[in-house]
């Protein structure tokens, strides 16, 4: 199965206020790491609680992404991106 990568405005507004190494870093863990595996949650781990519990998060050194895994139309959408220390508030 190949998965698609789509990001939420809000994600490629993020992504371009990091620094292009980091940047760089990212999209090629998303295009590596996630999206060339039959299931992209071998990689992620499930965030816990009510409102983010069908979220998946992916770590890239000090930096998160969030993202919502579409199973019906292979998609894995990201919806947010941010350092550690900020990406939960």
């Amino acid at each position: 199965m190949i998965w698609k990568i789509e990001f939420q405005h809000r994600a490629v507004k993020q992504l371009e206020k990091l620094a292009k190494q980091d940047a760089n870093r990212i999209v090629s863990f998303l295009a590596d790491g996630v999206v060339q595996n039959e299931n992209p949650r071998q990689t992620g781990a499930a965030l816990q609680g009510s409102e983010l519990g069908n979220y998946w998060r992916y770590r890239v050194g000090d930096y998160r992404i969030i993202c919502d895994i579409q199973d019906h139309k292979l998609i894995v959408l990201v919806v947010e991106i941010g350092h550690r220390r900020e990406i939960y508030r």
